[in-house]
Formats: structure tokens, sequence, C-alpha cells
């Protein structure tokens, strides 16, 4: 009898061990508004809209009262999947190349990536467009949405889907949460980690109809507080574009539970910086562009059923930065000792309930501005000094009172920003082409520089076309690097008017070039007006055709590669979009 129950405890014992050992790990979701201000949400106090699918993150997770992120996209993207400030990753700028970040540095993605997880990325990118910056060289098995910093239209899109140049399915951001729901029904069975950087409330203002209607004569009752102008219409559309989101986030929900995963699943809500107009923001000044408190102050909620606390808020000041060890650590996904992270992990508050403050300084910084917040100060661009605990607005400066305080943080904002190179970051490197281990490599009009009469269809290049070409001596160049010798095929985006067919562009790279003649016009309209809830400052768009221009063999290394016209039997030639190379061998 008693080796029965010995045996018995035995097996008891080693079935607990088992049931530990198989337990799995949670599932993570990130959710990454574009340029939703903290005040746009009904759980901060806002009566012009109603929220209640974000909100009940808030209400059922963990609240971050103090969450700061950077005054623009790319910066805030870059510090969350590394846990390193932007200036460090060399990140500089939205465009142009300034948007990358520097090789050889760990991500959130490729961290959960080692651990077994599956990754995926599906919307605005925003830290590079060619590998080896792409997503999918970044850690992440999936990707669908555009890597570039703004896109101009939301519906039917062009997008990028792992490489492939493919069109959208329907409104943009419903598509987007469609992907997601689509890659948790194929890896419900094993842990995964999604990231959704939506691409609104982002200019164009573009939403559906039904979103639209119900906000375009809305009486707004609350409003911004300064003395700058808040134009009511581009806040109805931006405050129209939230609640598009919160849609999808409930229908989010929802399939975690009917899949019953929410259980088991960390959902995070987030935005990446402060709100695209002056509009109502908790009284704070700043909005996206300004390292002042509207413009770095982000919503934080993060949720994960029985193991955060329910309902519980803290006032310890966290950031961008902090997401990647506290997540890391919430998932027991280890991080490598060699791992250099400038964020902490905070998740021990969110488990425990118990928020002890850590002294500790978070910085920000946009375009030669830095201003730096303590737990409860904050000294600005200009080295003003302000009680952010008394006084939101930022329109006390309490320097003279407390002159010992800002003379320590004027030291520590001059060591930091000496620390992290922000004189030296920007440092251009050349558009890569055939990185190992991947079939193609985009080079948009974004990224290229014309010459000649060639203009951009507009200042702001992220969604721009090439146009006004009309001289043989017109060109457009890109400074490449070949990582990998090659042939590749290549592929043309061009739009052409039918007077213009006949025209003969030729692609230079090397000692090697390549032409073809462009016979069959394609001339579609401008998209995006008739859609447009308020006036662009982005460029419209339009569908490009692709073409093969043929395949040409490279060596490795660094070039200028050249698009030209060499036959012109009209008065010009093509619009550009885009490049496409598919390496052959």
């Amino acid at each position: 009898m008693r080796l029965f129950y010995f045996a018995l405890i035995l097996f008891t014992l080693g079935s607990c061990t088992m049931n530990t050992a198989l337990e799995r790990q949670p599932n993570v979701i990130l959710i990454l508004t574009d340029d939703q201000g903290w005040g746009d949400l009904s759980y901060h106090g806002n009566t012009n809209l109603a929220t209640p699918n974000i909100d009940s993150i808030a209400y059922n997770g963990a609240v971050m009262e103090n969450f700061f992120v950077q005054p623009v996209c790319s910066p805030t993207r870059a510090e969350l999947l590394t846990g390193q400030y932007h200036p460090r990753l060399g990140v500089y700028s939205t465009s142009a190349g300034g948007e990358r970040m520097n090789l050889g540095i760990t991500t959130m993605a490729e961290v959960f990536k080692s651990a077994g997880y599956a990754t995926a990325a599906y919307g605005k990118w925003h830290n590079g467009t060619q590998p080896p910056y792409h997503p999918l060289s970044r850690g992440f098995d999936d990707y669908y949405g555009f890597c570039s910093g703004h896109w101009g239209n939301y519906f039917d899109p062009m997008l990028d889907h792992n490489g492939q140049i493919v069109r959208g399915n329907g409104f943009l951001v419903d598509d987007l949460f469609d992907h997601s729901m689509e890659f948790i029904k194929k890896n419900q069975d094993n842990p995964f980690f999604i990231m959704l950087p939506v691409n609104t409330p982002h200019s164009p203002m573009q939403l559906p109809e039904n979103y639209w209607n119900k906000f375009r004569d809305k009486e707004l009752k609350m409003t911004y507080h300064g003395i700058e102008e808040e134009d009511q219409q581009f806040t109805r559309a931006a405050l129209a574009m939230v609640e598009n989101i919160d849609w999808n986030l409930g229908r989010l929900t929802n399939y975690l539970k009917k899949v019953e995963l929410d259980e088991n699943t960390i959902v995070l809500f987030m935005s990446d910086n402060g709100p695209n107009g002056w509009r109502w923001n908790g009284g704070m000044r700043g909005k996206k562009g300004s390292t002042d408190e509207g413009g770095v102050k982000s919503p934080l909620f993060i949720k994960w059923p029985n193991k955060i606390v329910a309902g519980t808020s803290f006032k310890q000041i966290v950031g961008a930065i902090d997401l990647l060890p506290t997540l890391a650590n919430l998932a027991q996904v280890p991080l490598a000792d060699s791992l250099d992270l400038d964020g902490i992990d905070f998740s021990s508050k969110l488990i425990t309930g118990q928020d002890k403050i850590v002294d500790r300084v978070i910085y920000n910084h946009w375009q030669g501005s830095t201003s730096l917040r303590t737990q409860n100060y904050r000294l600005d661009m200009e080295n003003r000094l302000y009680d952010m605990d008394s006084d939101i607005g930022q329109t006390k400066d309490i320097s003279e009172s407390a002159m010992p305080l800002r003379d320590s943080l004027i030291t520590l904002k001059t060591k930091w920003e000496k620390e992290v190179n922000i004189k030296t970051q920007h440092k251009e490197r050349p558009f890569p082409i055939g990185a190992p281990g991947y079939d193609f490599s985009h080079l948009p009009a974004r990224d290229g520089l014309a010459h000649g009469h060639i203009t951009r269809s507009n200042r702001w290049p992220n969604d721009s076309f090439y146009t006004n070409w009309e001289s043989l001596n017109d060109s457009i160049t890109w400074e490449v690097d070949v990582l990998k010798p090659g042939t590749f095929e290549v592929f043309l985006y061009y739009s052409c008017k039918p007077e213009d067919v006949g025209a003969t562009i030729q692609l230079k790279l090397h000692k090697e070039n390549i032409s073809t003649v462009i016979s069959e016009a394609h001339d579609p309209p401008l998209i995006g007006i008739e859609k447009d809830r308020f006036p662009r400052m982005e460029s419209f768009v339009k569908y490009f055709k692709e073409i093969k221009m043929g395949e040409i063999t490279v060596p490795k290394g660094k070039d200028l590669l050249c698009l030209k016209t060499i036959a012109m039997p009209g008065d010009g030639s093509i619009d550009f979009r885009l490049l496409n190379f598919k390496r052959k061998k």
C-alpha cells in the first residue's frame, strides 16, 4: 500500500512538472496607431468620440499614465523595436533613407522569433524598404503593408506582401486587422507575436462613409485650449478614423475569444507621437513634431487576463524603449546579456500592481531639439523647467526658483546628446540591392534623385512619383550598394500618355545597361480626391503599370544607378513610381 501511495505521489509530481513545462507562452499583439494623440480616446475624457474597445484594454488591464514616445514616427518605431534611443540607431529622418535602423541591432521580433514565436507585422513599417532593412530582415515571418512613411490611398492601395507588390482589399485598416486574424488562425497552436502598426489617423484623411457621416456635422464640445487655431473639420476626420480603429479592435478581441486565445494573449495599445493637429489633448503643450509633453506623451494600455492586475494604473515614467525588455520578461523570453538597452523592465509592476517609483530620465529628441522628462519635471528644448505635476501645459518656467535642479538637468541633457552622437548621426547610406537570402529589392521614386526637368508629384517624398519628364537629358539616379552579385530581372512601374508611347527607357548600373520601349499607353487618373475628407498635403497617387525591362548582371559593390529616356517620339516620357529587382541567380 505504501508503495502504491509513493507511486501515486511520483505520478502527481510528474504530471505537475509536465503541465508546467507544457504551459504555453503568451501571445503578444502590439497595436500602434499613427498620429493619434493622447487625448483622442474616450478613456481620457474626450466626449467627442467613443472608443469602448480600446478603453476596455485599460479597464481590464493596466494603464501607464506617463508613457513617452518620440515626436515623429520612425524614431518611435525604432525605439520600441530595439529598446534603444533612436540617435544610437542612425535614425535621423522620416524619408529618403534616414528612417533606417543600423544593421546588426537585435529587434523585438528577432527576440520572440528566436524563442519559437511566429512573428508578423501588418501596416506601416517606416524603418526601411529594401532588405536588409525590410521587416522580413528584422525578424518578421510575414509582412503586409507599406514600408514608407505615409501612403496616398487607403482604399485598395498598392502594398508590399513579403516583397511582392500586391493590391489591398478595401479600407486599409480593416484589411490589416483581417490579415492579423488570418495569421492568428494559422498559428493558434503556437505562440505568436504580431505588430499591428495601422496607418491612421495619419493623413490623408480618408475613411469609410459610415464613419464620416457620423462626424461630418458633429458638434465638438472639447476643443484645443491654446492660441493656435484648430481646424475642426480635420479633427472630425481624425476622430472618425480613431473610431474605425476601435471597431476593428473590437473585431480582433472577439476573434481572440472565439478561438479561446484571449486569456493567454498580451494586448498593448499605443500611438507613435502626439496628435497631427491642434485638438483637445488634455491641456498639454505641443503636438506631433514637438518635444514638449503634448508631442511625446502617448497612451499605453496593456491587458493580460488573470496575469496583469486589471484596473491598475501607474504613474512611473516609462517609454517606448522599455517595451522590449518588459514584453520579453512577461513572456519569459530570454534576452541576451550582450544587448545594450536604454530601456528598463517594468513587468513586475504589471504583475504585482505595485507602483514603486524608479528614479530615471527619459529623453526626447528630434531635428536638433532635445527635452527630457523626470518623474516630476520637464526640461524643454530651450532649457526652461516645468513642474509637470502642477503645470501639465508648461505655462510657468520655474527655472529661477529651482536653478540647481535646472542646471543638473542641463548637464544630463548635454551628456546624453554627446553619448548618442546626435551631431554625427546624419550618415547617408546607399540603398541596397540583392541582399543575400532575398529575391526582391524595391527602389521607389521616394529614394531617387531627379535631374533636369523631372519633378516630384509632391514635396513630401514618401508616396510620391516622378513626373514632367520631357527631355533626353533628364534622369533619375540612386546611390546603390549591390550586396551580392548576380543577375536580376528588373520591373518598371510607370504611367504613360497615349501621345508619348514609344519612349525608350534605359537603366544603367555599373557597366551594364538594359532598355525597354513603352509600347502601351497607361494614363490612369489621380485617385484620392473623391475619398478625402479634408484637403491633403501629401501627393495624390494613381495605379501604375508593371513592365519587365529585362535582365541585368551586376557585380558586388557601390555604384550609381541611372534611369534615362534615350528615345522620345512625343513631347514627354513616362511618370515613374518604382523599380523592382528580382534575383534570378
